[in-house]
């Protein structure tokens, strides 16, 4: 019983992180469409998505280096 509780609450703990990157990688999208659609068009139309990850990348970036000073 409390083995199978315990891959329960690993199982919680993995979906909560995965949860969680997914909600910052999507918000960091919604704002890099909204402040950049240049560079979200540009890689729609020509299918490189190299100028958007490192664009997605840099916002995350800036947002934690913004909290970290913050805090």
């Amino acid at each position: 019983m409390a083995e199978s509780q315990r891959a329960g609450g690993r199982v919680a703990t993995v979906a909560v992180l995965v949860g969680a990157v997914a909600a910052v990688v999507a918000g960091a999208t919604i704002w890099l469409l909204l402040t950049d659609p240049v560079t979200v068009a540009n890689a729609v139309d020509s299918g490189e998505i190299s100028p958007l990850v490192l664009s997605l990348a840099d916002i995350i970036y800036n947002a934690l280096v913004g909290l970290l000073d913050y805090l």
